[in-house]
């Protein structure tokens, strides 16, 4: 059937697929996490009158004000991120955790495991964090060199960037997210013995543009999948078993909201921008679609995945100097990738 399929269609195919896949995960969390009882205002959770630690975004941004009408969340079971996983691997079949990689190299630092068995096409993680469109490339932290201290860093070929640094490995409630507040530094994560202290310090600094800034969503911050950004790449020896997907999720979906863990910076309004050579320009504004999306990424299985490490291509540019650790796939992939 794909064979005999346009390139549009099949692509068309793939996306319905994936939004399927995550249309019957969020109706297994609500499940398991909602109660039937009546909604409550935010602001009755102790977690919403904590003073939430800053972060230099948040500095460049500026104070948000709280809104005032406060936003009503459904009662929630009281579980752990712990106790949601187990949960939510009994009723879809697995669920992800976090160990020491298996990758023989000291840099590896944790590793994103599945457990339980995941079928070939199966969506087996979520990539989350803040979304930025080209339009908004100066205000991801540390630019120009936005990667310098950062791991998490991710990009679509339409060249939207997630970063998930602000994410974290999740959080135990879910609260009204703007990604603004330091997630705990996590032990033996990537980049941890890189400088993490100068990361710190560089975020500190707020941008001198101080247009932008993200919104606040109600997001399930113990989400079990939300974790790809813990996907290492495959030692020499090694093959990959997941693959990127893009995944442009529809935002008229209210009820699934809470378990897409991402945010846009940047306006409402979509600003197009057309790439020539290794610039971006504005081109027109907005996309001209009438359903509103969020542009991030899910990681697929390539194969039947059991009870084991998630590994995923990165598939570095090999133009540029690449870590030591890095062990191409592919170099024939990498090219076409960054041709």
């Amino acid at each position: 059937m794909a064979g005999k399929a346009s390139l549009s269609d099949q692509q068309q195919q793939v996306l319905d697929n994936i939004h399927s896949q995550i249309k019957r995960f969020c109706l297994s969390m609500d499940e398991i996490l909602l109660l039937p009882e009546k909604n409550v205002p935010i602001e009755s959770s102790a977690q919403s009158n904590a003073a939430p630690r800053r972060s230099g975004l948040s500095f460049a941004v500026g104070p948000t004000a709280r809104p005032t009408d406060s936003p009503v969340v459904p009662q929630t079971r009281q579980l752990t991120r712990t106790e949601l996983s187990q949960r939510l691997k009994d009723a879809i079949g697995y669920t992800l955790d976090l160990k020491p990689s298996q990758i023989p190299h000291e840099e590896a630092g944790q590793g994103l495991f599945l457990c339980g068995e995941a079928n070939v096409g199966a969506v087996i993680a979520i990539y989350p964090g803040i979304i930025y469109s080209p339009a908004y490339y100066r205000y991801i932290p540390g630019y120009p060199r936005v990667d310098a201290q950062n791991p998490y860093l991710i990009t679509r070929y339409d060249g939207t960037v997630i970063n998930a640094q602000p994410w974290g490995s999740g959080w135990d409630t879910r609260e009204l997210w703007d990604g603004l507040t330091l997630p705990e530094i996590m032990p033996n994560s990537k980049g941890a013995e890189k400088g993490s202290d100068q990361f710190w310090k560089l975020l500190s600094k707020p941008m001198d543009n101080k247009r932008g800034g993200s919104g606040s969503e109600m997001l399930e911050r113990r989400n079990p999948l939300a974790l790809a950004h813990f996907a290492n790449h495959p030692a020499k020896g090694m093959v990959p078993n997941v693959m990127i997907c893009p995944y442009d999720f529809p935002l008229t979906e209210k009820d699934m909201r809470p378990y897409i863990p991402n945010i846009s910076f940047g306006n409402a309004e979509e600003v197009n921008m057309r790439r020539f050579g290794s610039f971006w320009f504005k081109w027109g504004s907005g996309s001209g679609s009438s359903t509103p999306v969020l542009k991030t990424l899910a990681l697929v299985a390539t194969r039947a995945i059991c009870d084991e490490e998630v590994l995923l291509n990165y598939r570095l540019s090999n133009s540029k100097r690449r870590p030591v650790w890095y062990s191409p796939v592919d170099e024939e992939e990498d090219r076409r990738r960054w041709s």
